[in-house]
Parts: C-alpha cells; sequence; structure tokens
C-alpha cells in the first residue's frame, strides 16, 4: 500500500466520520407564541431541528411527519428559518421541507397563521387591509419569540450581524417573507389589477373583498431587519410595488409553478422577480400551485380544486426531494 493511497483513506475515513455526525434526524415540538397585541389570538408554532434521537411517522392529519417527537436538540443550529404556509393551511403543509432542513442543522419554526388556517379564515373576512398587514407581524412575532427563548435563543449561530434567520413561504406565505425582506404592499395596485385582469387571474380576484374600499396608498414597511435570505414559492405578488421590490437586499430565491392557475404566474411570481435587484427564479415545468405542499393522504378541495391532484406525469414526492436538496444548499450559501 504506497503513502498516497494510505492518506487517501484516511482522508476518506475523515470525511465519512464528519458526514455522520451531521447526519441529524428532525426532531419536533410545538410552542404557543403570544399574539401580535395583547387581545390578540396565540400563534401556534411548530419546531422542526436536528435531533439525534430516531424518528417515527406519525399522521398529522391528512399529513405525515417523520420526527422524533421531543428529541433533544442538537446544542447548535444553522440558523432559523421561518415557515409560512398559504392561505386557509396549517403548518403541517410543508413538512418534508422542514424536516430536510432540520436534518441538515437548521431549525425551522412553522407557525400557524391565527385567523388564516384551515380552521380559522376570520382574518380574510376583515379585509385585505388587515389580512396583509397582519401576517408579516404574526411570523415577525415568532421570530421574536423564538430568538427570546432561553432553551433557543442560544442555540442559533450569531455572527456580527446577529443572529441568522431565513425565511420560507409559501403562496400568502410567499407574500409573508417578501414583506419580511422589505417589498411594501399596496392595495390600490390589487384593486386596478382585479378590475382590468379578473378573466386572467379569475381565483385570485374571487378571494376576499379585493375591490373599491381598498385604500389607494401603500402600507407602512413590514420589513424585518434579521431577515437575511428568503425563499418564496408561487407568492401572492401583484399587490408588491415595484419601488419596493426593486429595494429589497435580502437574498431572494422565487419559484413559480408554470402551469399555476391560482396565481397566475405573469402577475404573481414572474412579477416579483422581473423587479427584484438580483432575479432568481427557478420555474417549475408540468406544475400547479400546490406542488409545494406535501402530499394528502386524502382530497382536500380548494378554489382551484383538489390540493392532492397533479397534472399528468408530474411526480410531486420526487419533486419535493429535489426542492429540499436546492433550498438547503441556497440558505447555506446566502446564511453561513
Amino acid at each position: 500500500m504506497t503513502q498516497a493511497f494510505r492518506r487517501f483513506l484516511a482522508s476518506l475515513a475523515t470525511l465519512l466520520v464528519a458526514g455522520h455526525a451531521h447526519a441529524y434526524e428532525a426532531g419536533w415540538m410545538q410552542m404557543q407564541v403570544a399574539g401580535t397585541t395583547p387581545d390578540a389570538p396565540t400563534i401556534t408554532v411548530d419546531l422542526y431541528y436536528p435531533t439525534m434521537a430516531a424518528p417515527r411517522t406519525i399522521p398529522m392529519g391528512p399529513f405525515k411527519l417523520d420526527v422524533a417527537i421531543g428529541g433533544k436538540p442538537v446544542d447548535k443550529v444553522k440558523a432559523l428559518i421561518l415557515l409560512s404556509h398559504g392561505i386557509s393551511g396549517t403548518e403541517t403543509g410543508h413538512s418534508v421541507l422542514a424536516q430536510a432542513l432540520a436534518r441538515n442543522g437548521y431549525l425551522v419554526a412553522a407557525l400557524r397563521h391565527p385567523g388564516d388556517n384551515w380552521q380559522d379564515r376570520s382574518l380574510m373576512e376583515k379585509g385585505p387591509e388587515r389580512y396583509f398587514d397582519e401576517r408579516p407581524r404574526q411570523a415577525s412575532r415568532v421570530i421574536d419569540a423564538i430568538l427570546a427563548d432561553p432553551a433557543w435563543k442560544d442555540r442559533i449561530t450569531a455572527d456580527s450581524q446577529g443572529p441568522r434567520v431565513g425565511a420560507l413561504g409559501h403562496s400568502a406565505g410567499g407574500y409573508t417573507v417578501l414583506a419580511l425582506a422589505g417589498a411594501r404592499p399596496d392595495l390600490s395596485r390589487m384593486r386596478k389589477h382585479c378590475q382590468a385582469e379578473a378573466s386572467e387571474d379569475p381565483i385570485f380576484c374571487s378571494l376576499g373583498r379585493s375591490g373599491d374600499a381598498t385604500p389607494p396608498v401603500a402600507t407602512t414597511s413590514l420589513k424585518d431587519e434579521r431577515v437575511r435570505a428568503i425563499v418564496a414559492m408561487a407568492p401572492t405578488g401583484v399587490l408588491l410595488t415595484a419601488e419596493s421590490l426593486a429595494a429589497v437586499r435580502s437574498a431572494t430565491m422565487i419559484y413559480v409553478a408554470e402551469l399555476d392557475r391560482f396565481l397566475v404566474p405573469k402577475f404573481h411570481a414572474e412579477w416579483v422577480a422581473s423587479n427584484l435587484p438580483a432575479a432568481n427564479l427557478h420555474r417549475v415545468p408540468n406544475a400547479w400551485h400546490f406542488a409545494f405542499m406535501d402530499s394528502p393522504s386524502m382530497s382536500i378541495l380548494s378554489p382551484d380544486g383538489d390540493i392532492a391532484a397533479n397534472p399528468q406525469g408530474f411526480d410531486r414526492d420526487a419533486f419535493l426531494k429535489q426542492l429540499a436538496i436546492e433550498i438547503t444548499a441556497f440558505f447555506d450559501k446566502t446564511l453561513l
């Protein structure tokens, strides 16, 4: 055996040991966070985090988690990733992505948006102004709570800028994380859009009260300076101003489902990407709006049909595995 070959074997052994040391499982626990005002409802948050404890498959409604419930967290996580679901959604609907990030060393906080989830849709009933203002505030409130929590604050890696924080969202959750990055909603844009383009973007324009009562000017900034990198999957985007998108400085990655009928790409994801200072748009061919969600075990009806359905030839499970690899690599590149 040559000396060079011995060095090769020693290096390989070192890499294998290092790889094994970071081959975490996904732990899971739930916490409650105080609302955005003293009289607001509490916010339920699912935490996914790296652990060495053994996982098991656990059905949670129409979704399945592969997690170690209450498993001991590792001493240090790469960063905190806030995860925001879509309209009338659930905190368990993106568990494949959350678990993948946890296994790769991240703490993921998936919140159930009060007033905008499968059990409670009261926030939308209060009108667009309240809806688009409150969602990012709820997300920032969760970040506040976790960064102050004695169980987590010292586990989140920090540098000269403070704790490392990113955000991930789908649909209305995509809007939410864009707002955290500094994009501003102007509800008059939504009103004008639905007056002129309702026939081309019918599902979006049929949701809630998007019409004449909306204010004509942009709301105040909902930016959260702690959020350094975001991933927006099929985001609600038509109401965001071009000027505020151009001023976004957080690292961004935007995904568009090419066959999206819920949020027609040219008005939403493509509009967002075309106005960001550094466009990072990933197109998903032959995909509908709900391609970014876990495959539910039962039919779930939406204004765009069954959430569980896919276009012919689209393998959602395979796509989600690849998506998890891409999103993990993005956060590794932009946060570490």
